[in-house]
């Protein structure tokens, strides 16, 4: 698998972003300047990442809409480009955009060209499991009384099959982290092999951010 994502050290792409965005941001600040200090990471190395999420996304058959649900799960609904007249799809492409003047900056030749296949497809049937297994905890987010988001099960799936299942397993992580759903021992464990063997460095998996415990039993 890929060898090019375990110099990041913490969650990278638009997991990483969403992770970022959910923190919160200085007064005086945009959004947009939390997606240009993002891809400035590490002098840059963060925003071929957050480029290539944005591209696949786009490239993809999500709606707006399905694009609207997976950054607003991710990210427990910090910033909801609805609120600001703007739908998921025109705010991804925004967010390429920075990300390529990031990279124009190092390389003033560099043109964004189409991102192709997906290095990960062979990796769908292990994630699209791993999101069935906790759908019921996931549904909770589609009912949460203040960040409800809904169709979270549905969109991860789609993600995963129609997009990227690398990227629909960092968002996978990313909700379970944003709205902190218990996630067992075993479960973790499998997190940290699969993350693993795409290429993650361990932190990515498990950054302190999982709650991890007993799972409730429905």
């Amino acid at each position: 698998m890929r060898d090019d994502r375990k110099q990041f050290y913490i969650d990278f792409g638009l997991s990483g972003l969403a992770r970022m965005i959910d923190a919160g941001w200085p007064a005086g600040t945009t959004v947009m300047d939390v997606v240009a200090a993002v891809a400035d990471w590490g002098g840059g190395a963060y925003a071929p990442t957050l480029l290539e999420d944005a591209l696949r996304v786009l490239e993809s058959g999500l709606s707006p809409r399905e694009v609207d649900i997976l950054w607003c799960a991710a990210s427990k609904r910090s910033y909801r480009p609805e609120f600001f007249g703007i739908d998921g799809r025109a705010w991804l492409r925004q967010v390429a955009d920075v990300c390529a003047e990031r990279i124009r900056q190092d390389d003033p030749s560099f043109k964004v060209a189409p991102v192709g296949s997906a290095p990960a497809a062979s990796f769908a049937d292990d994630v699209l499991a791993e999101v069935e297994s906790i759908a019921d905890a996931l549904r909770r987010v589609e009912e949460h009384p203040h960040y409800m988001v809904p169709d979270v099960v549905r969109t991860l799936g789609r993600t995963v099959t129609d997009v990227d299942p690398d990227l629909g397993f960092r968002m996978l992580l990313r909700v379970l982290k944003a709205y902190q759903i218990t996630v067992g021992e075993a479960r973790l464990a499998r997190y940290q092999t699969l993350g693993e063997r795409l290429g993650y460095d361990e932190c990515v998996v498990e950054d302190g951010g999982m709650a991890i415990g007993q799972e409730p039993v429905d």
